[in-house]
């Protein structure tokens, strides 16, 4: 079972006071968490769930859950397993879904397309023209208007691959690096040596891609502010676009242990937070979120396609990935043991085909608001009050949510001509800020989830 979620506290000094007491609390990068997800008792017809849809564009997701290793770090829906069999087996199975959704949900356009994981480049060059294929073929994605990003690893870049990439028209390659010391890598279960990095940043520079992503984790075991400065220091020799910044998080389910991580010695994430972002604003990056910054003039030519309605219109192709509709969140059964993902993907594979949803969570009217504020007030952009006044007829953003007045209260945010943001303080502090977001349903869910 996971470890209990931290309550919201009542008023704005308890509030602030929790925050600074233990500000990594989880990391939300979904609203409602995949935790919270449970078996429908009756299936959904993928027909019937996007039907009225309202969005004027939408986001296309594939995953492709397998990976050289798993990192100590991942409890991502992911199998280390590199045989070329079993990836053509799943790009299959994926065709297959694809040509059963698509007559249901590729009625309007893609404004965005994302292939992740996992490692996608771990497929060899003609399964990874497959996806592309799949994508324009049977989905209907208009390369020249939507923006397209791949994940990759540095063992799995490679020429062939990045030409790829450079046909299909990807404008975002986003890398994991994590650290350029060779003993942090190992200490998080990675096998990385610094010289496959740089060979793999050397490549992709070469031919530049409008937009290079590069992911550093700091708080890893036996690191320092110096050491993790280091790091961020070779990052930017490579001028990329855009770096996220990743504290370190450890669960049950993954193979580095809290236990271990606290026994490493004081807790350094928010000393590395601070160093990295000030060097960052310094260099004349951008500050988006906690984990993202970017260059002001990071973009690509093509005249995108507008997105936004809070990441609703989420078409997930593939095991583990996720699909949104404004009341529905849908997707596969989540593990992270092998012996479960490898059972999950095995059914999947066999599938003769993926016309219903049966997993997921159905969000009531009170989760459809929280979510809307959830993802808003983590970026900078903040939450425009007439914005959630235009899609809630009638409701106040305030009175539905009141954490927000205590974030207000506390100096966490500040009301900037009726857009909420959180200060730089408060962006420090988004981890626990956002988990105190968290609905009392949600979090029973969430602290309820029996990992298999």
């Amino acid at each position: 079972m996971n470890r209990p979620l931290v309550s919201t506290p009542s008023d704005a000094g308890s509030w602030s006071e929790s925050l600074r007491f233990d500000p990594y609390r989880a990391y939300l990068y979904s609203y409602p968490h995949k935790t919270a997800y449970r078996r429908f008792e009756t299936p959904l017809p993928i027909a019937d769930l996007w039907r009225d849809e309202p969005q004027e564009t939408r986001f296309l997701y594939m995953h492709i859950p397998f990976c050289g290793a798993r990192c100590g770090f991942c409890n991502l829906f992911t199998l280390p397993d590199k045989r070329s069999d079993v990836h053509v087996e799943y790009v299959d199975a994926l065709e297959r879904q694809a040509r059963g959704w698509a007559p249901h949900v590729s009625g309007k356009p893609f404004a965005r397309f994302a292939v992740g994981g996992g490692t996608p480049t771990l497929l060899e060059p003609k399964q990874l023209e497959r996806l592309f294929d799949i994508a324009e073929h049977t989905m209907g994605l208009d390369v020249r208007q939507a923006s397209i990003s791949v994940e990759t690893s540095p063992e799995t870049v490679t020429a062939d691959r990045l030409d790829v990439l450079k046909r299909r028209h990807v404008d975002r390659v986003s890398m994991g690096i994590q650290s350029f010391i060779e003993a942090e890598a190992a200490a998080i279960y990675r096998p990385q040596k610094p010289d496959e990095v740089e060979r793999a940043l050397t490549l992709l520079k070469r031919d530049p891609f409008p937009v290079l992503n590069l992911d550093l984790i700091y708080g890893l075991p036996g690191q320092t502010v110096q050491s993790w400065l280091y790091s961020l220091e070779r990052a930017l020799t490579y001028e990329p676009e855009e770096i996220f910044l990743y504290p370190l998080y450890t669960r049950e389910q993954t193979i580095l242990k809290p236990e271990q991580i606290q026994a490493s010695g004081a807790d350094i994430r928010l000393d590395c937070y601070v160093a990295a972002r000030d060097r960052l604003l310094a260099e004349g990056y951008e500050q988006h979120s906690m984990r993202r910054f970017s260059r002001p003039e990071a973009a690509t030519a093509k005249t995108l396609l507008p997105y936004g309605c809070q990441e609703e219109g989420m078409v997930g192709l593939g095991c583990g990935a996720r699909s949104y509709t404004r009341r529905v969140h849908y997707a596969s059964r989540y593990a992270v043991s092998r012996a479960a993902t490898a059972g999950i993907l095995a059914d999947y594979v066999a599938a003769v085909s993926h016309d219903t949803a049966d997993y997921g969570y159905v969000l009531n009217e009170d989760e459809q608001r929280r979510r809307f504020v959830v993802k808003a007030i983590l970026h900078s952009e903040g939450l425009t009050l007439a914005e959630y006044a235009e899609r809630f007829p009638g409701r106040e953003a305030i009175r539905d949510v009141p954490e927000l007045g205590l974030l207000l209260d506390s100096g966490l945010a500040l009301d900037e001509q009726g857009t909420i943001r959180l200060t730089s303080e408060g962006m420090a502090y988004s981890d626990a800020i956002g988990e105190g977001l968290i609905s009392p349903q949600v979090r029973e869910l969430m602290e309820g989830y029996e990992f298999a």
